[in-house]
């Protein structure tokens, strides 16, 4: 079962420009905060994503082998239990 998302948290216009600098910490905390005008949603203050690495391939390269026979076609039996065949 997936984890529930907490309710976001609402504030009015004026509160968020009085605390804008705390509101940004909760946000970065994981917290999604609505901005609200008149009790009319208006903008989200959500947390930014992670940057992610580059990837830079080969590091693997002289650590791993792979065997002649990787892709040759599997023995009947094995094949059978991935298809989820009965043997008997």
């Amino acid at each position: 079962m997936p984890k529930s998302m907490p309710k976001p948290k609402t504030v009015n216009l004026y509160e968020a420009k009085t605390h804008l600098s705390r509101l940004v910490e909760e946000a970065s905390d994981g917290a999604e905060i609505i901005i609200a005008k008149a009790g009319t949603a208006k903008a989200r203050l959500v947390p930014l994503e992670k940057a992610k690495k580059e990837r830079r391939p080969g590091g693997w390269e002289g650590q791993v082998w792979i065997a002649d026979d990787f892709d040759d076609e599997l023995p009947p039996e094995v094949l059978a239990g991935f298809l989820g065949e009965d043997d008997g």
